[in-house]
């Protein structure tokens, strides 16, 4: 089955975390911290894979996580580094933010691979935290946090002519007159579902790739019918042939075919419409005359050939006109240029799970009351032991290095107000602790009370 359009949920492997761990050995009395770095988590990559034409392997798994980076371990070893995971699209798909619908990456032209979430970096092991103040430090760096994102693939068919025109027209028999593509041809409507790819063949080691679009019809970019399904796969086409019923076999005017197809295209987007264009007055076998005066050849040369558009008749059954169809295509794609359309990134990749990037926010409730909070000072709560003299030492050094104090202080917090923080409370004390003055220190209303309280029951 054909599918174009799949929606998946990727992540990114989390960092190993840092790993706390002392040298023991025999004469070796003072062995010093030897914790090992965590490993890095493993990236996202997509890659084109051109065996591919479809996105029907993702209809029955939405859900790709590449694997975790190791703790780090004693005497000093790494972390084993997580495993990359690749995802294989077919050439011509683009991802898209499933929020937003902003363009991430267009995998077509010289995009063949893409690192889409990089994995979390390895923590740092208590080795690297030995000072001359702090020789035995019992703590470790947690590894960065995985990236994740819901994205949405949109299959671009690759061709360089399109064929277009109502349903039942010949565009499927004119496909396989002139490629190697065998689509499905019958006598009814919407034969033809999904798009078709053929490669032409012409003298002189000439070729060309050509799509049948599948028909389109009235309100086809309002979604009526397959609507966007079918339009979508026009926009990398750089030159396009019309296909209409000279013959009138279903009592339709091929004039208004031309017109009907055109409002669409122009609501779809303009810019299509101002690509290379031929019509292919097909099924002419079936007409008496058909250059007779008022016959649908003459009515479409007259209107169309003095905007500079050829009207070639033509008759995919009988190869009649296929020839001279395909040589003026080939001219006009190599007036057009070679390079294919090529969609740009619209999305800032390296907003997505970066908690470094994001704001933190303050408020003032109260009188004396300050409250702070954020994605980085709660997950830097999360790995830090508040109990420990040297884990509070950590914090306090971390809120001054982040500009929260002051903040705070430009807020008009004064010496004794209370900071609040995710449920703890501390009271602002101005000291010349930090950075020659600039720097302040603050201490937990509650923290050395705790304390006393656990070395007496210790004791």
């Amino acid at each position: 089955m054909f599918a174009d359009v799949a929606r998946i949920f990727i992540k990114s492997g989390k960092g190993g975390n840092g790993h706390v761990s002392f040298r023991r050995e025999l004469y070796v009395p003072a062995g010093g911290p030897d914790g090992g770095d965590g490993g890095r988590g493993g990236d996202v990559i997509f890659e084109v894979d051109e065996g591919l034409n479809t996105l029907e392997n993702f209809r029955h798994r939405n859900r790709y996580v590449a694997t975790p980076g190791e703790e780090g371990g004693g005497r000093r070893m790494h972390g084993k580094n997580g495993q990359d995971l690749i995802i294989r699209v077919p050439a011509g798909t683009l991802i898209k933010d499933d929020e937003t619908g902003k363009i991430i990456a267009d995998m077509s032209g010289g995009n063949r691979r893409l690192t889409l979430l990089h994995g979390g970096r390895g923590g740092l092991g208590n080795m690297h935290f030995a000072t001359p103040s702090m020789q035995a430090p019992k703590f470790a760096q947690p590894g960065q946090e995985s990236r994740e994102l819901w994205v949405r693939l949109e299959l671009r068919v690759i061709a360089d002519v399109g064929l277009l025109g109502f349903p039942n027209v010949g565009k499927s028999t004119l496909l396989s007159m002139c490629s190697n593509a065998r689509p499905e041809i019958a006598n009814y409507h919407f034969t033809t579902l999904t798009p078709h790819l053929g490669v032409v063949s012409l003298s002189g080691d000439r070729s060309f790739v050509m799509a049948d679009i599948p028909g389109l019809i009235e309100g086809a970019s309002e979604g009526i019918g397959l609507g966007y399904q079918f339009l979508r796969h026009i926009e990398r086409c750089k030159v396009l042939i019309h296909v209409v019923d000279a013959a009138g076999i279903e009592g339709r005017d091929p004039l208004t075919d031309i017109e009907t197809i055109d409002r669409e295209l122009e609501k779809y987007d303009p810019e299509i419409r101002k690509r290379p264009l031929l019509i292919a007055a097909n099924k002419t076998d079936l007409l008496i005359d058909e250059q007779g005066t008022g016959s649908a050849v003459t009515r479409l040369k007259e209107k169309y050939e003095p905007q500079g558009i050829r009207v070639i008749p033509i008759s995919a059954a009988t190869n009649t006109g296929l020839p001279e169809l395909l040589e003026e295509a080939w001219k006009m794609l190599q007036e057009a240029g070679s390079d294919a359309t090529v969609y740009e990134s619209e999305f800032d990749l390296s907003l997505v799970g970066n908690v470094e990037m994001l704001p933190i926010e303050y408020a003032n409730p109260e009188k004396g009351l300050f409250t702070v909070e954020g994605p980085k000072i709660e997950k830097m709560l999360g790995y830090t032991n508040l109990e420990a003299e040297q884990g509070f030492r950590f914090f306090q050094e971390f809120m001054v290095k982040q500009g929260v104090i002051k903040t705070l202080k430009k807020m008009g917090m004064q010496e004794g107000d209370t900071i609040r923080i995710y449920g703890h409370e501390f009271e602002y004390l101005d000291t010349e602790e930090y950075d020659g003055g600039n720097a302040t220190d603050y201490v937990d209303t509650e923290f050395w009370k705790r304390r006393a309280e656990k070395e007496e029951k210790n004791a």
